[in-house]
């Protein structure tokens, strides 16, 4: 593992988007309003369900969150796909913590259960990953993990073999 702390705040979550917490070309947070989390709270290279490394991190819910102006005028609800792509980043961003090289891509994820909504009056999203594989090898570097998100401690989405890599092109 390379020698970065087990948490990280919202200025780190920054200057990872901006390429200065892993060094350039290498994995890398969107910028807001598309960070999906304010806070890493946990993160190892060997924790977690299956010892194969895990993340948990927040994102807070304030009701002038940029989505819900759009989706849906009247109804307004954070699209699940925001959710998805927050466990998507976070994946990547436990393999650039790992200390390996190359720029994160989603590559797919296997199962997505969908069973509640993130609505204005809720405030806080908490985001849970455990690694079933972590590959590092000359040709690939993957991490393949399951997550779930909690609205207020309410699982609300479910995935299961969510993918994402490292490439160096």
């Amino acid at each position: 593992m390379a020698d970065y702390p087990s948490q990280f705040d919202k200025d780190d979550l920054l200057k990872c988007a901006r390429g200065e917490l892993f060094g350039p070309g290498n994995a890398q947070l969107p910028e807001p309003p598309m960070l999906m989390m304010d806070r890493i709270t946990d993160i190892s290279g060997d924790g977690g369900a299956h010892g194969k490394g895990h993340v948990v991190a927040e994102f807070d819910i304030t009701p002038d969150l940029w989505f819900f102006d759009c989706h849906f005028p009247g109804n307004p609800i954070m699209p699940g796909c925001l959710g998805l792509d927050g466990l998507w980043q976070l994946t990547g961003f436990n393999l650039g913590w790992r200390g390996w090289q190359g720029r994160g891509y989603a590559l797919g994820v296997g199962e997505v259960k969908l069973t509640g909504m993130v609505r204005p009056d809720r405030k806080m999203l908490t985001y849970k990953i455990d690694f079933t594989k972590a590959i590092q090898t000359r040709r690939l570097t993957m991490g393949v993990a399951d997550g779930i998100v909690e609205a207020d401690g309410e699982v609300i989405y479910q995935v299961k073999d969510m993918k994402v890599a490292l490439s160096e092109s």
